[in-house]
């Protein structure tokens, strides 16, 4: 499959306490702070993951924004899908870095959480997603200063060129206390929109308009 072939499926957003899907609003609520925002959005997307509750906030910012983008196509078919992830963020798991940094920093009060290290990695979130939706594809995560639209653009074509994947879902989520932002896109052969650079950077900056 030749790149120039290739379409923007669907895409999610979730920031300023709102989730959309292809720019339609699925859930707003202004009222309260992430932790709160993100469990609520959890059950209104009626996403079952018991786990979900034990993530940091930057897996569940992922796993939420790719569950409304996967459950479509996974539910579709009994059959693992060959569908790869590609992630990137500025933040790394910076949150979840200093929460085990503060458990380790007094000598004298040294309690490391077996639970909080384990999210000192960014790529924890693509194995909750990959249990969740039974992929057995590439995945990886990638951090930069800022959205890299041209990266994630060659990297994903590529992985399909090269039939490592069917499809790839990529795109942004980067989350640090009350700054916290999720795009992410599904690039397919299906779709109305041209999977391309400029596109992505017009998909992906027309958030702040919303």
């Amino acid at each position: 499959m030749k790149a120039q072939h290739l379409k923007i499926k669907e895409y999610c957003r979730i920031s300023n306490n709102r989730v959309l899907l292809n720019d339609q609003l699925l859930y707003d609520d202004p009222g309260h702070d992430f932790t709160t925002f993100i469990k609520l959005a959890y059950k209104k997307m009626d996403t079952n993951y018991p786990k979900f509750f034990k993530m940091d906030d930057l897996s569940k910012l992922g796993f939420l924004a790719s569950d409304i983008l996967l459950k479509p196509t996974i539910q579709d078919s009994e059959m693992p899908k060959n569908i790869a992830l590609v992630f990137s963020n500025s933040a790394s798991s910076l949150p979840t870095d200093r929460k085990h940094q503060e458990s380790i920093a007094d000598k004298e009060n040294y309690f490391p959480s077996p639970a909080v290290f384990v999210y000192t990695l960014p790529n924890i979130c693509l194995g909750e997603i990959s249990i969740k939706h039974r992929l057995y594809s590439e995945n990886s995560f990638f951090i930069f200063n800022h959205f890299n639209a041209e990266y994630l653009h060659d990297y994903a074509s590529s992985l399909i060129e090269s039939e490592k994947a069917d499809e790839v879902l990529c795109g942004w989520i980067n989350c640090d206390v009350e700054d916290y932002e999720a795009f992410l896109y599904l690039v397919s052969t299906e779709g109305n929109i041209a999977h391309n650079k400029e596109e992505i950077i017009k998909l992906y900056t027309t958030k702040w308009a919303i």
